[in-house]
């Protein structure tokens, strides 16, 4: 059955009825078939979200509230079709994709929970008998893309709060996953969101240069957010800015944990464990760097190969810590960084063995700054570990990257770890914790090659609103002339 676009409430097909095909990374079958959307279908959907803005704009707090709450209801309830969706589309284990579910519906909630902190305040003005304020409003159409990676929780982030400031949607679904995004916006439909509130669009691979253009460049669209690749984002964010549209972008990632000398060992081990190897190693905040003082490093290493080489890995549908990568031409890359470092004199400390789309936890001891691994983003199971001396050279290594997203340092002196932290160059950083971390209230967001913007909580009610100045004057006040 086709996975059919929504656009004005309506479930349609593609102009000239296209679709395209998901293949299953593991299994090699056929995981969903979608619509594949024609530049028509952009302009109906654009059409539809601007025409439903005025109403959606002027409906009240509680009302918006109780329909986001709703909506993460409905997601809860749906569970297992979004888990069996994720993990036949893109390879994810069933504790990740319910893991989804479960901080998606968090995103839906804490937008919920904005919807009456969306207001302003008085600013003293300087003329007498004049009440000068500041008001949030929202920008009118917003246009949402969204990754394969994290699919739920990146999908419901990327539309719950522009729902909760008074924008409409439209999401352009990942390729990789066009059933699991279509769930999503099942959700808001069922749960009674008007009609071209809320759209979606899937496209096929070929045509997707071609969709996002149009859809940045069409009057209607008043703001982009997209979450994905620094070389995607970079195109995205040079259309939005020929076009005047701001645009949240949240990108790749290089992030360090950082292991002063006298760190706690095995919480240092535990969080790259978990960091490292979490999807695989295909999430933006993913731990790429394990960069460890000298002092420490060989027992540090010591642990950390003896628990990722036994960490179970391959059919996402059994009892492994690793599933599958997104597609299996994605190993071959691994399988590249590994051989280019290993011919520039790192060790395989362990991993290094795939079937297809199956990769073991791979570490590289040893990693420099002449191998690719260095400074390529992996978004992989395949992990660099570098060893230094003090923390000078940690911090220079930790912000030799044009990424800035996540990071993390252990130390158990707490003003160094602070001193350390402070002086680390990304947009979020964890003193003894993994890199990995994600809560809906907190303002996620990264600097460089990373983005720009922010998600999450207070801080993104300034990305889906314009601020505005609105003064109650004095009609009889004193003019010059």
């Amino acid at each position: 059955m086709t996975v059919l676009l929504s656009i004005g409430g309506q479930d349609l097909e593609a102009a000239q009825q296209r679709s395209y095909k998901r293949i299953d990374p593991v299994t090699n079958e056929v995981a969903s078939i979608a619509a594949a959307a024609s530049l028509s279908d952009v302009k109906a959907a654009t059409q539809a979200a601007h025409e439903a803005f005025a109403n959606w704009a002027s409906v009240s707090p509680s009302e918006k509230r109780t329909l986001l709450n709703k909506a993460a209801d409905i997601m809860e309830s749906k569970h297992n079709e979004f888990v069996s969706a994720m993990i036949t589309e893109t390879g994810a284990t069933k504790p990740w994709a319910g893991f989804n579910v479960m901080l998606a519906a968090g995103h839906i909630r804490e937008a919920a929970a904005l919807t009456t902190h969306i207001g302003g305040e008085v600013i003293p003005s300087n003329k007498p008998g004049t009440l000068s304020m500041s008001i949030n409003k929202p920008k009118g159409v917003c246009l949402a893309i969204a990754p394969w990676n994290a699919p739920i929780i990146l999908g419901a982030r990327a539309i719950a709060t522009p729902l909760a400031c008074g924008n409409t949607v439209i999401l352009k679904s990942s390729e990789l996953c066009p059933q699991t995004h279509r769930l999503i916006i099942d959700c808001f439909l069922e749960a009674g969101f008007p009609s071209g509130v809320v759209n979606l669009l899937s496209n096929d691979p070929s045509d997707a240069a071609d969709i996002v253009k149009t859809l940045i460049e069409a009057p209607e669209i008043r703001h982009v957010n997209f979450t994905g690749s620094s070389a995607v984002g970079r195109i995205i964010g040079r259309l939005a800015g020929e076009n005047l549209k701001p645009a949240l972008l949240e990108l790749g990632g290089k992030a360090p944990l950082v292991v002063l000398d006298d760190a706690d060992i095995d919480g240092a081990v535990n969080a790259a464990i978990f960091g490292a190897f979490m999807n695989q190693g295909q999430i933006c905040m993913s731990t790429e760097r394990l960069i460890v003082d000298a002092a420490v490093a060989d027992i540090f290493v010591e642990k950390l190969v003896a628990r990722a080489s036994q960490l179970p890995w391959g059919n996402p549908r059994e009892d492994v810590a690793l599933g599958a990568l997104v597609n299996p031409n994605v190993a071959d890359k691994m399988q590249e960084l590994i051989t280019d470092a290993l011919e520039k004199g790192a060790t395989l400390a362990c991993g290094g063995d795939n079937n297809g789309a199956l990769f073991s936890a791979t570490l590289l001891d040893g990693v420099t700054a002449n191998m690719r691994i260095y400074k390529e983003e992996s978004f992989g199971p395949v992990k660099s570990i570098i060893r230094v001396n003090g923390d000078e050279e940690a911090l220079k290594v930790a912000n030799d990257s044009e990424y800035g997203l996540s990071s993390a340092v252990f130390s158990q002196d707490i003003n160094r770890a602070i001193n350390f932290a402070g002086k680390i160059e990304s947009g979020i950083c964890h003193i003894n914790g993994p890199t990995v971390g994600d809560e809906p209230q907190m303002p996620f967001g990264g600097v460089g090659a990373s983005g720009y913007g922010h998600f999450g909580g207070k801080a993104a009610i300034a990305q889906f609103t314009d601020l505005r100045w609105i003064t109650i004057e004095d009609p009889k006040q004193h003019y010059p002339f």
